[in-house]
């Protein structure tokens, strides 16, 4: 198994990332500038979190752009596994590689706290081999990660959920899914998306910095592990 990191302008989470791989996997993974036009031979991909261009038109609109991203789809289309961490969710979804955008957090403020998030499909690289309505607590660090649809009715969710596309939402510590327990205004409390095949995922939720011991949370380490595996 090898893993390659994408570093767009702005990326700040990539060091998290390379440290996650290597300490799950015990192998380094390979940093991949924004500009380069092959992935080296990874066979697992993952777009970090930060900020990539400053988000400065709107988060991961301009990424989307840069020319590894390219292969990035053509590597997708192909069935290799993808993970958006935060900054890389919503470049999936300005890529078009997973459905809606990620808008301003309700609350207009920045977003920096544990959360809980709840398993709602197995069906994934992320979450295969877990158990569905497991919950689990993850770091939060975005001002942008309002799930929205272009429709924002109810029947497009509808359709996602029937796809089993929805990987994860927001919840208490006890699972249910409730409008407090929505640090961003998601619609329907989506805090993760997968593609209808399963190979592409997104999650605003920062599962490398829930595995060391030292942290409030353990609760990264299932998720990517699966995806490493």
């Amino acid at each position: 198994m090898s893993c390659g990191v994408i570093v767009f302008p702005g990326s700040n989470c990539d060091h998290d990332a390379l440290r996650a791989v290597e300490q799950l996997t015990g192998r380094a993974a390979k940093r991949l500038w924004h500009k380069d036009r092959d992935l080296a031979g990874v066979d697992r991909v993952i777009l970090p979190g930060g900020f990539s261009y400053g988000d400065y038109l709107r988060s991961g609109a301009l990424a989307r752009f840069s020319p590894i991203m390219e292969e990035v789809a053509r590597f997708a289309e192909r069935g290799g596994p993808v993970l958006g961490i935060c900054n890389g969710f919503q470049i999936l979804c300005e890529a078009g590689l997973l459905p809606g955008a990620l808008t301003r957090n309700a609350s207009l403020q920045f977003a920096c706290r544990d959360v809980h998030v709840r398993i709602e499909s197995t069906d994934s690289t992320l979450t295969r081999g877990l158990a569905a309505r497991t919950v689990l607590r993850l770091p939060i660090a975005h001002a942008d990660g309002n799930f929205t649809l272009d429709s924002g009715d109810s029947g497009a969710l509808a359709a996602l959920e029937d796809r089993g596309q929805v990987l994860l939402r927001y919840c208490d510590p006890g699972g249910e899914v409730t409008a407090d327990s929505n640090p961003n205004g998601s619609l329907g409390n989506i805090a993760g998306l997968r593609n209808a095949r399963g190979n592409v995922t997104g999650l605003m939720p920062h599962p490398e910095r829930a595995l060391e011991p030292l942290l409030p949370s353990l609760d990264g380490e299932p998720l990517l592990r699966a995806f490493l595996s």
